[in-house]
């Protein structure tokens, strides 16, 4: 007779450590539920692409299942301008949790978009009433979120919190780059919402960078300089922009004025690893703190 070997308990799910591609709709967060690994918070960004206005950054919780429950839920991209308005009442309606966080301009300038990007989504994460159990972030890993988390690549379209978060991120954004509509009417905000399109970089070129700018990206540090203007707040210039200006003959103009008693120009990036409009100069601002719960 043969004696049947014992079984042995299944082993726990392990958290997965690498960024992961979300193949299945809405898959991945239900099965970290149904483990028990919830509250699953997705994490999503709006603007980091934009050379104008704030980037911003949300966070969501939404009960299990809702997914199945909110039909429009996608990509906030691929959704018109009007269903985001739908999906966005509906998601705020029904979330258990979430957090919006706006961060200015100014801060980008400070310190980078990539900086700012992976800092933004730790606010996120740590602003939400609840701590979660697990955390999901659309395209990248997030050093330091103190929850288990990993990376999901387009998961906008495949983790149904993330999806919730892309729209609150983009709506919040677009309505903030509408009233700078009002504000600065002649740069077109409210079709373009900081994007470089043609119409943008034309109204740029015309009348150059203004407050709501990031005068730390590429095209414009060129405006400003093509108008003799200065930045309004400090701000590190990436690699990039500073090359622009040495290819230009205007590198002096840019580095004129540059001391630690007149921070409030652009300074010299430290290092070729800096990406064109990606990130600024590490290390040569101090780091600030801010950014707003949207409720």
């Amino acid at each position: 007779m043969t004696v049947p070997a014992p079984r042995t308990p299944a082993e726990p799910l392990r958290p997965p450590r690498a960024v992961v591609r979300g193949e299945l709709f809405w898959g991945l967060q239900g099965a970290l539920e149904r483990r028990g690994l919830g509250p699953v918070a997705g994490v999503d960004e709006a603007g980091a692409g934009a050379c104008a206005g704030p980037l911003v950054v949300a966070s969501c919780v939404l009960r299990p299942g809702d997914g199945a429950r909110l039909p429009e839920l996608t990509d906030s991209k691929m959704l018109t301008a009007k269903a985001r308005d739908r999906v966005y009442d509906l998601v705020l309606k029904r979330a258990l949790d979430y957090a919006v966080i706006v961060i200015p301009s100014e801060q980008v300038d400070l310190l980078g978009i990539r900086v700012m990007n992976l800092e933004g989504m730790r606010r996120a994460v740590a602003a939400l009433r609840e701590h979660p159990g697990y955390v999901l972030t659309d395209g990248f890993r997030v050093p330091g979120i103190p929850a288990p988390n990993v990376a999901v690549i387009k998961g906008d379209r495949s983790v149904a919190s993330i999806a919730a978060a892309s729209v609150l991120a983009k709506v919040t954004r677009d309505r903030i780059m509408a009233g700078l509509h009002e504000e600065l009417p002649d740069y077109g905000f409210d079709v373009h919402k900081g994007y470089s399109t043609a119409d943008h970089l034309a109204a740029l070129t015309e009348h150059g960078p203004s407050p709501a700018h990031r005068w730390s990206y590429t095209n414009v540090a060129t405006a400003a300089l093509a108008h003799g203007l200065t930045p309004p707040h400090p701000v590190v210039l990436t690699y990039a922009a500073l090359e622009n200006a040495l290819a230009e003959g205007t590198a002096d103009d840019v580095l004129e004025g540059v001391s630690e008693e007149n921070p409030s120009v652009p300074v010299r990036a430290l290092a070729r690893s800096v990406g064109k409009n990606e990130r600024s100069a590490a290390g040569a601002a101090r780091r600030s703190r801010g950014g707003a719960r949207i409720s």
